[in-house]
């Protein structure tokens, strides 16, 4: 394991150049494995979870719901918050940021940053609760590839570019789980479900923050400063996809004949859930419906 291991660490090396030494140690961080491995187990738990949930009663989990989504929402305001005081004081250039520009800031974004990371292993729970109340129909191909690209994206920003250019889409993101998870905490209060009414506007609200940061990371591109244009690219790249994505899930979610569709499918699988937000519905036909039943044999 050390062997392979060491053979990865050259590879990235080689790959996307030295790593930046200020994260060394840092929980999660020096090996890629255990991220890797968590991701796995993501997968073949979203795969096997309704299986094994498919002949049982769906857990109600009302209670840790609140208490998971109030815990998500404190730390995205918490997140939020550092990261605008850190870019205020360390003068951010929005233009474009490098990584060793802004000293003690740096190290501020740097740490808030790793919580950003490591929120997005917590936030695998958003999926496994959807498997325990048998909300298979918000288990969708933009759920799964949001949640599970996130985590491994954000190991390697931490390792090579963990600060400078690298806070704009975090410190939007958490902006926008402020109001997410607020709202999935009171979603799962019965009482407060008729109040809630900014649902349409989170997702609106996410379309923003795509557009936002791929104007934000074309600006580094453009006015080019020590930050890695590589990582620039990249973003832009995968910012694009989640627009892709979420277009058509807003597209099937708020349009006549998505709202109607969507009702139906209530109707038939209503189990003292809401409809969610982040694609958690079904803008894609659930995973596990991909998988055809085999017939039965005859003799």
């Amino acid at each position: 394991m050390e062997h392979f291991d060491a053979s990865l660490s050259t590879y990235f090396k080689a790959l996307l150049g030295p790593r930046d030494t200020r994260v060394k140690g840092w929980f999660l961080l020096d090996n890629y494995i255990p991220t890797f491995i968590c991701s796995v187990i993501y997968l073949l738990i979203v795969w096997l979870g309704p299986k094994y949930m498919r002949n049982k009663q769906p857990f109600s989990c009302r209670g840790i719901l609140v208490v998971y989504n109030l815990g998500l929402t404190l730390l995205s305001l918490y997140m939020f918050c550092e990261l605008v005081t850190g870019v205020w004081e360390g003068k951010y250039n929005f233009f474009c940021q490098g990584t060793r520009t802004a000293g003690e800031s740096d190290m501020k974004i740097i740490r808030v940053l790793w919580w950003y990371y490591f929120s997005k292993l917590i936030e695998f729970m958003d999926t496994f609760f959807f498997i325990l109340r048998k909300n298979n129909h918000q288990i969708t191909v933009l759920h799964v590839y949001h949640h599970a690209s996130m985590l491994n994206i954000w190991w390697f920003v931490m390792n090579w570019v963990p600060c400078g250019h690298s806070y704009f889409g975090a410190t939007l993101n958490s902006f926008i789980h402020v109001l997410m998870y607020s709202y999935y905490g009171l979603s799962s209060v019965p009482s407060m479900r008729p109040y809630l009414w900014w649902k349409k506007y989170i997702t609106q609200g996410q379309l923003l923050q795509f557009v936002l940061t791929i104007i934000q990371t074309s600006c580094g591109v453009i006015w080019p400063c020590t930050f890695p244009l590589g990582w620039l690219y990249f973003q832009i790249g995968y910012m694009i996809s989640l627009i892709a994505l979420f277009t058509n899930f807003y597209i099937q979610t708020y349009n006549k004949k998505g709202a109607s569709r969507r009702k139906d499918h209530l109707k038939d699988h209503q189990n003292g859930a809401v409809a969610a937000v982040n694609g958690h519905t079904n803008s894609f036909s659930p995973l596990e419906n991909n998988v055809k039943p085999r017939k039965l044999r005859k003799d």
